[in-house]
Order: structure tokens, then C-alpha cells, then sequence
């Protein structure tokens, strides 16, 4: 009896071992998928221009097929780096070599070709403009990013997530972990 006892305990505190570190495991790529922010859309609240000082990286091997690389496609596109075409939220070679360029073209920046807290802040510091909408918390936001060449609208939701117009048109949520903005 002593033995049954014994090994019903280590089974159970097995099991509740494994359930631990399961239910860590989940939570860990939901808090992640932003890098910095730890949220899975580029995000911001309060004064729009230092919302993307804390986002995710964006390189050929952290989020290279998203619809957070697709805006930032539309940034180099307004720049004048890109065709609109380019806009695809894919981050290889190509985009890899035009953000070094961009990134060679202003003063501060490490021309590395990944986009990060220091990338995304001199963007959003230096190239966003408000057009209409309210700063406070659970409201939507209009701007636009002035570029060299071009400028695009953008929202910032209620929630605080950033949605831009893709190469057709349609409005996409600048998320990290998918891609629907892609050109065919």
C-alpha cells in the first residue's frame, strides 16, 4: 500500500510538473511576438511619435513574412528605395539591401539591413504627421508617413494597432506573425 501511495504522488507531481511547463511554453510565443513590445501588431498609444521606438525586429530571419515587413516595404517605398510592387511583406535580400541604404542615408543609424528599435523610432519620429483623430487611449488615430518622395495613410486603431493601404488598396493590420499583403 505504502508503494502504491508513494508512486500515485510521484505521478501526480509529475503531471502537474508537465502541465506547468506546458501551459509556459504557450504563453511564451504570444508575449514574444513583438520582441521589444511583446505585443503581436506594431503598436503605439499616446503621442504617435515614438510609438515604434519598442517594436519587434524585422530581418531576414525575424519576421520576414509579414504584414510588418509590408509596411515597412511601404516606408523604403516612400522613400523612394522600392517600386510599390516591392510592398510585398516578404524581408529577403532585396529589402534586406535597400533598408542598408536607407538606413546609410540618415544620420545615427547602423546600416545592418535589419529594422529595429532605433530603424523604427527615427521613422516614426521623423516622418509621421498627424492628420485627424484623438492621442487618448482607445481611440482611432489617423496619419500619414511623409516620405522623400511619397506619403501613405495610416490608422492607428482603438487598440492601438497600426493599419496601412497594401499595393492594392486594401487595409491591413501591421501584424508580426502573418502576411496577407502579398502581390500577385
Amino acid at each position: 500500500m505504502k508503494w502504491v501511495s508513494r508512486r500515485f504522488r510521484l505521478g501526480a507531481a509529475m503531471v502537474g510538473a508537465l502541465t506547468a511547463s506546458v501551459l509556459a511554453m504557450s504563453t511564451t510565443p504570444a508575449a514574444a511576438a513583438g520582441d521589444y513590445s511583446g505585443l503581436p501588431y506594431i503598436s503605439g498609444g499616446g503621442d504617435y511619435s515614438d510609438d515604434w521606438g519598442d517594436e519587434g525586429i524585422l530581418s531576414m530571419s525575424q519576421h520576414a513574412q509579414s504584414n510588418a515587413t509590408c509596411l515597412w516595404q511601404k516606408i523604403l517605398w516612400a522613400d523612394g528605395y522600392i517600386q510599390p510592387e516591392g510592398a510585398d511583406g516578404y524581408f529577403g535580400d532585396i529589402t534586406k539591401g535597400y533598408t542598408q541604404h536607407w538606413q546609410a542615408d540618415r544620420k545615427g543609424l547602423t546600416p545592418d539591413g535589419a529594422v529595429g528599435k532605433a530603424t523604427f523610432g527615427w521613422a516614426d519620429g521623423q516622418k509621421i504627421e498627424y492628420v485627424s483623430g484623438s492621442t487618448a487611449d482607445g481611440q482611432t488615430l489617423n496619419l500619414r508617413y511623409h516620405g522623400t518622395y511619397w506619403s501613405f495613410p495610416m490608422v492607428r486603431d482603438s487598440y492601438g494597432h497600426y493599419q496601412f493601404q497594401d499595393y492594392a488598396g486594401n487595409w491591413r493590420a501591421a501584424g508580426y506573425d502573418y502576411r496577407t499583403c502579398v502581390n500577385l
